[in-house]
């Protein structure tokens, strides 16, 4: 039999039980289907990362006061900020200084209730440093700075019911009333000044009992240093207890996050497979059944000349068909699932070109492994047996 034969009289078979085909090519779809949308899941989460890193730059370290020979909570000495700018490769340097004093919405708001937001001073290079911007309103400023100002991080301000900033918009804030000036975009890289109410430092320091000692300075160096930067930043930055600073690089956070959801997407793959594998026992039970009930067809076409082999390549590629066709469309319903979730995501959408063709070839695999019994078994029916039995 030619090709284009095998394929017409496989098809013909397809054709006769739509029901059934449907429903044993439904079973391999979802299990591509789950295959192709983990693994483009994946990729395009792992793009967005790409994209988000290159935007905020992965060459941000921060170093925060650690802990004491005692296990005492340990500090940063004042001038830490300007002793790590004499780094030679450092681009960049800004600090926060966290103060005991709390903000609510108003002065009505019993003082538990502080909804977890910190307040810090903050020098005005930090959205620069840090690689924030403001969502709304201004950053502080040197005409400002020492004035009852005060910018919130995105959380912060929901939580305290700030929607804008604006002249009349003023928060309680150390046993006074603070002007909201600017509510920040969200800070991937420095999450806890979106929980974060910053004022200026000399404010800070004059109203609210503030110390002076930064409690993390962040800093951009140079790609090329970077490791270097973070060897020294350190000692540098406390020289007096170097062993007591703690430094970071949250980028790597990032990084060990996307690890997590790659490990966690292992096993979103191995339970595709699994769909995969139960689809493909859907197809040789529909194979078998067909076997069963069209032993009057196969003892005809014996009888009229055709070969083992024949029939045997007959079943061979219905079942080749079948999983082609579920196959195809676990494909589209992959692809569709990860566009779909995506764009609600507001991720790019990939789906690898590698993907699709693992799983197409996945399924031939499918194909011939549940297809290869029931061709057997019809192949080796004598034509007197199977137009008895019809």
């Amino acid at each position: 039999m030619k090709a284009a034969d095998v394929l017409r009289v496989g098809g013909a078979g397809l054709r006769n039980r739509p029901t059934r085909v449907l429903l044993s090519a439904l079973g391999i779809a979802l299990g591509v289907a789950a295959l192709i949308a983990v693994v483009g899941v994946s990729a395009s989460g792992r793009e967005n990362l790409d994209r988000r890193l290159d935007a905020l730059g992965t060459n941000l370290l921060t170093a925060a006061p650690g802990k004491t020979a005692t296990g005492a909570a340990a500090g940063l000495p004042p001038d830490a900020v300007a002793m790590v700018a004499r780094i030679g490769p450092v681009e960049a340097v800004s600090a926060i200084g966290k103060t005991d004093a709390k903000v609510y919405r108003n002065d009505r708001i019993p003082s538990q209730e502080s909804g977890g937001i910190g307040v810090y001073a903050a020098r005005l290079d930090l959205p620069a440093t840090v690689g924030t911007s403001l969502a709304h309103g201004i950053w502080l400023n040197p005409a400002n700075e020492g004035y009852p100002a005060v910018v919130l991080g995105p959380v912060a301000a929901a939580r305290l019911g700030v929607r804008a900033p604006g002249p009349d918009v003023q928060v309680w804030l150390g046993r006074r009333w603070f002007t909201v000036i600017g509510i920040l975009a969200p800070t991937p890289l420095a999450g806890e000044l979106d929980t974060a109410a910053l004022v200026g430092w000399p404010e800070a320091r004059r109203d609210l009992g503030f110390d002076g000692n930064p409690t993390t300075v962040y800093t951009r160096a140079d790609n090329a240093s970077i490791a270097d930067v973070a060897a020294v930043l350190g000692a540098t930055a406390n020289p007096a207890n170097p062993n007591e600073v703690e430094v970071s690089r949250p980028s790597d956070a990032l990084a060990a996050r996307e690890a997590a959801d790659d490990a966690l997407n292992g096993l979103l793959v191995g339970l595709g497979s699994v769909a995969l594998l139960v689809g493909g026992v859907g197809v040789a039970n529909t194979m078998v059944i067909s076997v069963l009930e069209r032993r009057a067809e196969i003892g005809l076409r014996r009888a009229l000349g055709a070969t083992r082999g024949h029939i045997g390549t007959q079943f061979l590629a219905e079942a080749l068909l079948l999983s082609i066709l579920g196959g195809a469309g676990g494909i589209l319903l992959g692809s569709a699932a990860t566009v779909g979730y995506s764009t609600y995501r507001h991720w790019p959408a990939v789906v690898p070109p590698w993907a699709m063709a693992g799983g197409l070839a996945a399924t031939l695999v499918v194909g011939v492994c549940a297809g290869l019994y029931p061709a057997l078994r019809a192949a080796h029916l004598a034509p007197t047996e199977a137009l008895a039995a019809a």
